[in-house]
């Protein structure tokens, strides 16, 4: 039986049907021999980390999926500051930032261009222009983490739960940022939605008197004359993963947000680099497992790059995408498979559709798991609809772990009391027994 496992995450590879491929998905139109030979050795089904229906984030999206219930969740700002080393303490609250030019129309905020470019000395004046305001007896301060986005961080006694101002979609007004329903009563939450909302009103005053933003007026470009908040957050404390799986972790992706979640778990992080060229970035993210399974039982392998072009909103882009992915697996898919003790999962976090207003969406993705002892199903094809008809059937949330456990045979027979603390794996961390008077 396996003794280890790698999961290969292919970050929003599900999608919808379109037209274009005779109401096929981009996975279903691309050419993936290398996937499909998985899925014919394999196990399959339809997973959803949430609820069917529900799209779901990515940070959220593998929390549940590496065993963790959604009521724990830190946050994205939370976890973005803790993997960009910006320093949090416990009872701080972090936001995911980035500038943005805003329309100020009759007082009122408008989303102009969600999106925007700077050159260097811009983006260093813009943030050194808002890097810091104190107001209600809350510190506030913006760390940039990478070119127009950053964490901005609240010091004091306030906590997470207030609205976004970010609308997300150019043209739409900026919401107001003010506490949850269910928060109202929380003084912290009313102090942390009130010194934020001036602090963005203070910072769209201050950018907008910018020299570098008069100079971008003049030459008829839109001023970077303000920031939209998103996705707060607060650290917590959790069961690392190995204390609740038994499993030593190892997370190899590139994006800074894996890195914060990789931590807040107590699991190893190796940062990768997006080459551009995806089917050598898998290849080599794939060996890089391969060759640190003397040092874990659990890895995780991650690509973002069908998520990143579906959200261009291009089918065919994400098509290609998925092919050099393939193209990729197809460099050491014999390495995987020769090894009779890893367990290989293929799957993704979330459907990301290539076309439409919506950023994530709810329909479930393919999962397939190949390794000795997996039953093995009559499909041949890794996609939304082959693999519904497999017999791993539709795993929720959770129940991932408990499928990778189980495949390790270390699933916990349930009622089983060998630990003291809540374990999902057997035999647990247990005391031994010593006779009284032998200690």
């Amino acid at each position: 039986m396996p003794k280890k496992c790698i999961v290969i995450l292919l970050d929003g590879i599900g999608d919808r049907s379109y037209a274009r491929y005779g109401n096929r998905t981009p996975l279903q139109a691309a050419e993936t021999p290398n996937l499909d030979r998985l899925s014919t050795l394999g196990c399959n089904g339809l997973y959803h980390a949430g609820k069917l229906g529900q799209p779901l984030p990515s940070e959220l999206a593998h929390f549940t999926m590496f065993g963790y219930e959604q009521d724990a969740f830190p946050g994205r700002g939370a976890l973005e500051a803790l993997g960009a080393d910006i320093p949090l303490e416990p009872d701080d609250v972090a936001v995911l930032a980035h500038f943005v030019h805003l329309k100020n129309e009759e007082g009122r905020l408008k989303l102009g261009y969600d999106r925007m470019c700077g050159d260097n000395n811009e983006i260093e004046t813009y943030c050194k222009t808002v890097a810091e305001y104190e107001v209600d007896d809350v510190t506030i301060r913006f760390h940039p983490t990478k070119r127009m986005f950053g964490v901005v961080t609240l010091h004091g006694e306030v906590a997470p739960c207030f609205t976004d101002s970010n609308p997300m979609v150019d043209g739409r007004w900026l919401s107001d940022v003010v506490p949850l329903d269910s928060h109202r009563g929380d003084a912290r939450c009313v102090r942390a939605a009130g010194a934020l909302k001036k602090y963005l009103a203070w910072a769209y005053r201050q950018l907008e008197a910018t020299e570098v933003n008069k100079i971008r007026e003049r030459q008829g470009l839109p001023s970077i004359n303000g920031i939209v908040t998103q996705r707060a957050g607060q650290l917590g404390s959790v069961q690392s993963f190995r204390e609740r799986h038994g499993l030593t972790g190892l997370s190899i992706a590139s994006g800074v947000m894996y890195r914060g979640l990789a931590h807040y778990l107590g699991m190893d992080f190796e940062r990768a680099v997006d080459s551009g060229d995806h089917a050598f970035d898998i290849s080599s993210r794939i060996r890089r497992a391969i060759d640190k399974f003397d040092d874990y039982d659990f890895i995780h392998v991650h690509t973002k790059a069908p998520d990143q072009a579906a959200h261009t909103k291009s089918p065919d882009a994400k098509r290609k995408v998925i092919e050099a992915i393939d193209t990729g697996l197809g460099m050491v898919i014999d390495e995987l498979l020769a090894d009779p003790e890893l367990l290989v999962v293929v799957t993704a976090d979330h459907s990301t559709p290539s076309c439409g207003d919506m950023i994530h969406s709810g329909e479930p993705v393919p999962m397939t798991f190949v390794g000795q002892g997996v039953r093995k199903d009559k499909v041949h094809y890794y996609d939304e609809i082959a693999v519904a008809t497999g017999c791993l059937g539709y795993p929720r949330g959770d129940e991932f772990m408990h499928l990778v456990l189980n495949y390790l045979d270390r699933g916990r027979l349930k009622g089983i009391r060998d630990s003291a603390s809540s374990q999902l794996f057997w035999p647990g961390d247990y005391r031994p027994f010593i006779l009284p008077g032998e200690e």
